[in-house]
């Protein structure tokens, strides 16, 4: 069995990184939601991802989120970091700069906006995979990044890469998933990357998910996860259907932006976002709150 592979099995809580007014990330809140959605029972933590808004992100500041991450985890569960981007060799070199000691795994996005040839996709994360100490997760989410890992590509990544042990699937093609989940190795985890889908995507097969609505609602979603991973899925509709709404409202203005919005309600975080993110408008906000005040 891959390193890893058990490690990166039920809930992962993408997290958001906190911002106070000056624009500084405000590393109390940060621990707060560490411990928030550690104590509601999710599986592991992903930082530095989409929802961490880590294209507005210093080296600098990555470094700190990093090495604050490690000591406020302090092993509870795994960590997972975001190390991604368009030019191979800046990504090994990145790896080769980040402090590991203490992460347990790497989530590395889909090259964007070059449009890469599935080939170059290919070669690209093999790369990454032999560069790196830890395991690898692939990462596809075409609506963000304008390209997309075919399940042709993926699977042979899980064949040939040992050190890649699953996929955050965004892609919201169920053909593409239901390709992979029917023949991928039998240690090659599928992580749904879409909220409002995870639920469909454990009843054919996939092993878990890299939540943005766990932010506010750990329990909830990772219990759901649990119990739809134990095929009890009529139990696990029950919070499906309690969280739908919610977890659509907080893409209805951008996400995070719409996490941020709920976080703040919860006063949990304070709602600043890096530019270009700015925060939701008013009506969505609103909308939020109704949800949150619907769940209570």
């Amino acid at each position: 069995m891959r390193n890893g592979y058990n490690k990166f099995k039920g809930t992962g809580v993408a997290i958001v990184t906190p911002f106070m007014k000056s624009g500084a990330i405000d590393f109390d809140a940060y621990e707060k939601i560490i411990n928030h959605t550690i104590e509601g029972g999710v599986d592991f933590i992903v930082v530095l991802g989409t929802t961490g808004e880590s294209s507005t992100i210093s080296k600098h500041e990555k470094k700190a989120l990093i090495e604050f991450s490690v000591k406020a985890i302090n092993k509870r569960v795994p960590l997972v970091i975001g190390i991604g981007g368009n030019n191979t060799a800046e990504v090994v070199l990145t790896i080769h700069g980040t402090p590991l000691k203490g992460v347990d795994g790497i989530l590395s996005v889909c090259p964007y906006y070059t449009k890469p040839q599935q080939e170059g996709i290919y070669q690209h994360y093999k790369i990454i995979s032999e560069s790196s100490p830890v395991p690898v997760i692939l990462y596809t989410v075409p609506g963000r990044t304008a390209s997309n890992i075919a399940a042709t590509t993926t699977l042979r990544l899980a064949n040939d890469c040992p050190n890649i042990v699953g996929i955050k699937e965004a892609s919201g093609n169920f053909d593409q998933i239901f390709q992979v989940i029917k023949n991928r190795p039998d240690d090659f985890l599928v992580l749904s990357g879409d909220d409002g889908i995870t639920l469909p995507l454990l009843a054919i097969g996939a092993d878990g998910v890299i939540s943005v609505t766990a932010n506010a609602y750990p329990k909830e979603f990772s219990e759901m996860v649990k119990l739809g991973l134990a095929g009890k899925f009529k139990d696990a509709g029950v919070l499906h259907y309690k969280l739908i709404d919610f977890t659509n409202a907080l893409f209805a203005d951008g996400s995070p932006a719409g996490i941020k919005a709920a976080l703040e309600i919860k006063k949990l975080c304070s709602n600043y976002l890096r530019l270009p993110l700015v925060p939701v408008n008013q009506e969505v906000f609103n909308l939020i709150k109704t949800r949150i005040d619907q769940i209570r």
